[in-house]
């Protein structure tokens, strides 16, 4: 018997297992590449927003794959969301600031994979498949906690390692200053960006549940 609803469930499921691997092989060659070139520090590689985001997109793509016959909660619901903020973030500070910069992922592929097309597929997967939980706004930034401690501990490590992941937090390149005035432009981007999402999702909600109660 053919069943649409449970078609589409699988054919998402593999999307997003797919993707997830891609994600996965992606990571680990560039840290095996820097290992064996014997220029690896692994706090240093962890602690690039990129890979953090890109790690958290990962996890989401391959848990959601794995319990794709289960039904999502809010708080799947609210991972997803972070994650597309968070690696939609990563796409567009990368292009705008950071393109030829060396970030370690000198690898080619891996820099398309982890800069440009993972954000698209988690884009895109919030919009085949958006939040069963209607979100709210406020729910959206908070979303931009983690960013928060993340610019915080790059700030009080940065000096301590003498090492900041991207040029434009580093204060050596204009200042204090320069660093406060280009993080709050990317926090404030960063919350129209939750906002934004929020609005996609809910609207994709009700068009593909018109008849779903608002939880």
């Amino acid at each position: 018997m053919y069943h649409p609803r449970v078609d589409r469930r699988g054919v998402i499921a593999a999307y997003r297992a797919g993707f997830g691997i891609l994600g996965v092989a992606a990571i680990a060659t560039q840290l095996l590449d820097l290992a064996g070139k014997g220029v690896l520090n692994p706090v240093n590689f962890f602690s690039y927003f990129t890979i953090l985001s890109n790690t958290l997109a990962v996890i989401v793509l391959l848990v959601g794959a794995a319990r794709w016959r289960s039904r999502p909660s809010q708080t799947t619901d609210m991972l997803r969301g972070a994650a597309v903020l968070y690696m939609t973030v990563t796409l567009i500070v990368f292009a705008l600031l950071l393109s030829g910069t060396d970030v370690d992922t000198a690898i080619p592929w891996v820099n398309a994979v982890v800069h440009q097309l993972l954000p698209v597929v988690m884009i895109v997967d919030w919009l085949i498949d958006p939040p069963v939980t209607r979100l709210t706004i406020r729910q959206g930034l908070a979303w931009l906690i983690p960013p928060l401690v993340w610019i915080v501990y790059t700030m009080i490590r940065g000096p301590i390692a003498g090492w900041y992941p991207y040029p434009f937090l580093d204060p050596a390149n204009g200042g204090y200053g320069s660093v406060a005035v280009t993080t709050l432009v990317i926090l404030a981007g960063g919350a129209v960006l939750c906002a934004l999402l929020v609005l996609a999702g809910n609207a994709m909600r009700d068009r593909s549940h018109p008849l779903a109660p608002a939880r």
